[in-house]
């Protein structure tokens, strides 16, 4: 039953060749990860491609800082040095850092704006499933906002305040409009679709060399 849940939350292939790069400099890259395309390397060899893989190919010093799910799209930054890695690393840790995502989700979502705010933990005989644990679980907060309607889904901005595995769509799948094409909490027509509708679409911080504030942006594909 393990195999068959992580099967279904990899189940496409993603694009081959070089990743998309949105910028590069002396302390860190950024770039455009397709989805179907884990961060790291997973178990096994067939797991070996990943983003980070990929970007060692070309910057050999290049060291993780935060991930994506694998089904997800979007903006992700690596370090190149170590003191940029711990100053990123950081931020993510703090919560200094702005990301903005892009969903298609079942349903016409109620109102126009909201929160959820719900505490998420492992579901650990459903791994990697997570799940709603108002006892044990981490706290978890996402801000939605409505993009536009269509036939039977809505188009939302999602901001997540926390960044706990799967936050965004346990907790959209937790107000009733799960991610149209999430093999781990939609079911039926919502299941179907040919890639989950989740965009990593801008990522904003402080560049750990200058201080600065910058902001990368990568056009929702969907």
């Amino acid at each position: 039953m393990q195999a068959e849940r992580d099967a279904a939350a990899y189940r496409y292939d993603p694009p081959p060749g070089p990743p998309v790069i949105l910028h590069a400099d002396a302390s860190l890259v950024v770039v455009e990860k397709p989805a179907g395309l884990l961060s790291v390397p997973g178990k096994g060899a067939e797991k070996a491609d990943c983003m980070i893989a990929r970007l060692l190919a070309r910057y050999p010093r290049v060291l993780l800082v935060h991930r994506l799910d694998g089904d997800t799209s979007g903006v992700m930054v690596f370090a190149r040095t170590s003191a940029a890695q711990v100053a990123l690393s950081g931020q993510f840790e703090r919560r200094e850092t702005v990301k903005h995502y892009v969903a298609r989700v079942a349903g016409h979502v109620a109102g126009e704006a909201g929160t959820v705010d719900l505490p998420l933990a492992v579901d650990w005989p459903n791994r990697p499933r997570q799940h709603v644990d108002h006892e044990s679980g981490r706290p978890a907060l996402t801000e939605w906002q409505v993009i536009a309607r269509g036939d039977g889904e809505t188009r939302l901005r999602l901001v997540p305040r926390t960044g706990r595995t799967h936050q965004l769509r346990v907790h959209m799948a937790a107000l009733g409009h799960p991610i149209l094409g999430d093999a781990l909490y939609a079911s039926g027509v919502a299941a179907g679709h040919p890639r989950l509708m989740l965009h990593a679409e801008e990522l904003g911080f402080r560049h750990p060399g200058t201080g600065a504030p910058v902001t990368f942006v990568a056009r929702c594909p969907f």
